[in-house]
């Protein structure tokens, strides 16, 4: 029996001091310090004439993470965040980008430009507020850490469109995808996009599943159209590029009221079920 007793702490004792040793090998997060971001300038200059030169340029400082063995030496991923004033960084809309390891970023003018109409959707020629933050993560550990928030006024200037527009100023959708086929004339007003600027079309339509359309510039013309970028039907029905004489598009499978959105501005459409 008192053999056995000793046995017995003997193994209680071992497994103490084992724990203990893994408790103290284990590598354990401490913190860091939320990167300080800053700008180059005041302001963000844009102008199509000096699109390839320099806007500005961001800065920001190590958020030096430490973990109990020291200085982090995993790789730092940053992620740039730039969104209106008011949407906190919510808007689905806003632009992101990944920055590997840099402290910095530097921005041409036209590629800021590009960023506040193609993927914001301002307004050009016009005046919006902006919001510009950094965010820190570490490849193998979350650890997010959120940078101060830079305030710019900007004023995206307009680009030539990525498709011409129709000079008619006009565009009809035809096809077995819509009320009147393949026919063309098309009945109109039914199947005549409204036109919201020089750039951008709407339309409300009911389609029939599985169809397919194009889009015309002049009702009852064959000369010219508009169509997907790839082969007949290849398109993703929600939307996508279109081009001058591009192939047909396939509708989506479900019947009913669909909204199609045309924008010669940034060359792509959308499809949204109503």
């Amino acid at each position: 029996m008192k053999h056995i007793f000793k046995t017995l702490l003997f193994l209680v004792l071992a497994g103490s001091l084992f724990s203990c040793e893994k408790d103290e090998n284990q590598v354990m997060y401490e913190g860091g310090t939320a990167p300080v971001l800053s700008g180059s300038s005041a302001t963000i200059p844009l102008t199509f004439i000096n699109k390839d030169q320099t806007a500005f340029t961001l800065n920001w400082t190590n958020p030096n993470y430490m973990f109990t063995t020291g200085l982090s030496s995993q790789d730092v991923n940053y992620t740039i965040e730039i969104d209106t004033v008011g949407a906190n960084f919510t808007n689905p809309q806003k632009q992101t980008i990944t920055v590997s390891k840099d402290l910095s970023k530097t921005f041409t003018q036209g590629e800021f430009n590009s960023y506040l109409l193609n993927q914001l959707l301002l307004v050009p020629d016009v005046s919006h507020q902006l919001e510009i933050r950094v965010t820190s993560t570490l490849a193998f550990n979350n650890a997010k850490l959120v940078s101060n928030v830079l305030k710019y006024t900007v004023k995206p200037f307009s680009i030539p469109p990525v498709v011409a527009p129709p000079a008619s100023g006009k565009l009809f959708m035809v096809g077995n995808a819509s009320p009147g086929g393949w026919n063309n004339p098309v009945p109109v007003p039914t199947q005549e996009f409204t036109r919201v600027s020089n750039t951008l079309y709407e339309l409300i339509v009911n389609i029939s599943p599985g169809g397919s359309y194009l889009l015309l510039p002049v009702n009852g013309s064959w000369n010219a159209k508009y169509g997907g970028t790839g082969a007949n039907n290849s398109n993703n029905v929600n939307g996508g590029d279109f081009k001058p004489e591009g192939g047909d598009l396939l509708a989506p499978s479900v019947s009913g009221a669909h909204k199609i959105v045309v924008d010669f501005q940034r060359g792509k459409f959308t499809v949204t079920k109503l």
